[in-house]
């Protein structure tokens, strides 16, 4: 057989493949392109062809090699798409598996910043204040006695069993520190963290929230801090709630009162939230005792001040009719889901 008859047979053959499998593609492409392979076989035996053919033989030969690698190409990508139409069968706009949710503010975050919401609109700034506390912030500045029962390691806990540092047992040492530091006027609530050593139970728990309040000017009377509270239980429990005052005891406020508020269950018909009373218990509150001026170096002739405090796990209980305070530190998602950061 003659070079032109081999590159006619071998262009047919080139032309009429038709490969069904990846691998059959890679068998054809060494039998026509490797170096042992026709096309260059062909190529090794082009120095045998007469010179007056040459240059027509060698152009076949350039065609043959340019059919055979294209169509080796061709079928190559043919093969890799099909590939990958089949390794995406998915389809990639779905959402994920297993869905992600979105998260959600804590519940005792909601009530906190709802809490803040209230009081900076009516002119109360916002401190913070480290958690552990030396005895005169915590205890002496507020006119807490040595052998007063907060004292003792049954309610609050020591640093290292040093009497002189604990973790603060309430956000009124904050107020110390701002009464220390800055004259009046001074309007401000505290929000944060405090420990006390009891037995945690549906109740009551070692470590809680607090928000505590003071105003301290001219002429500031009883009536001022009863107008802030009524205000503040409007705007946190709806419009109808009422409030009511009775008196109390607290070291650092001459008189003190204990606040409570309509059931907001009951609407004040009486439950088993309210023990069939109607009203719950949310707040201390008092005028602040002239000797904790004294304390902080302000004259007590001049000014006077109220202040008062609310566990923020006691306002979301009520608020979202949560019965087990347990819940607020567990960490279980079932519960946190129910809350929205709107």
């Amino acid at each position: 057989m003659g070079m032109h008859e081999k590159i006619n047979s071998l262009m047919e053959e080139v032309e009429a493949f038709a490969a069904q499998t990846k691998e059959q593609v890679e068998e054809y492409r060494i039998k026509w392109l490797s170096k042992k392979g026709e096309v260059s076989a062909l190529f090794d035996d082009f120095k045998n062809v007469p010179s007056d053919i040459k240059k027509e033989v060698g152009q076949k030969l350039n065609t043959l090699k340019t059919k055979a690698q294209d169509k080796i190409n061709q079928l190559k990508e043919k093969f890799e798409s099909e590939e990958k139409d089949t390794a995406v069968s998915v389809d990639l706009s779905l959402p994920g598996f297993p869905t992600l949710q979105n998260g959600s503010r804590h519940p005792l975050t909601l009530v906190k910043n709802q809490i803040i919401g209230i009081f900076s609109r009516i002119g109360f700034t916002v401190s913070d204040g480290k958690e552990i506390e030396d005895d005169w912030h915590n205890f002496t500045a507020l006119n807490t006695p040595e052998n007063h029962p907060a004292r003792d390691m049954q309610d609050t806990f020591y640093v290292n069993l040093n009497p002189e540092m604990v973790l603060r047992t309430q956000t009124s040492s904050v107020q110390v520190h701002i009464m220390e530091r800055q004259k009046p006027p001074i309007r401000t609530i505290s929000p944060g963290r405090v420990y006390r050593n009891e037995a945690i139970s549906a109740r009551a728990h070692c470590q809680f929230h607090q928000v505590e309040g003071l105003y301290i000017d001219e002429k500031v009377s009883f009536a001022d801090l009863k107008q802030t509270l009524l205000y503040f239980a409007k705007e946190m429990f709806g419009p109808d709630t009422k409030i009511r005052l009775r008196p109390s005891y607290f070291p650092f406020t001459e008189p003190s009162a204990e606040m409570d508020i309509s059931c907001t269950i009951c609407k004040g018909k009486g439950c088993n939230v309210c023990k069939y009373t109607g009203w719950v218990e949310i707040l201390g509150c008092g005028m602040v005792d002239p000797q904790v001026l004294i304390n902080c170096k302000i004259d007590e002739n001049k000014f006077k001040g109220f202040a008062f405090g609310m566990g923020i796990e006691r306002i979301a209980m009520l608020k979202y009719e949560i019965k087990d305070l347990r819940l607020f530190f567990e960490n279980d998602s079932r519960f946190l889901k129910q809350f929205t950061s709107a």
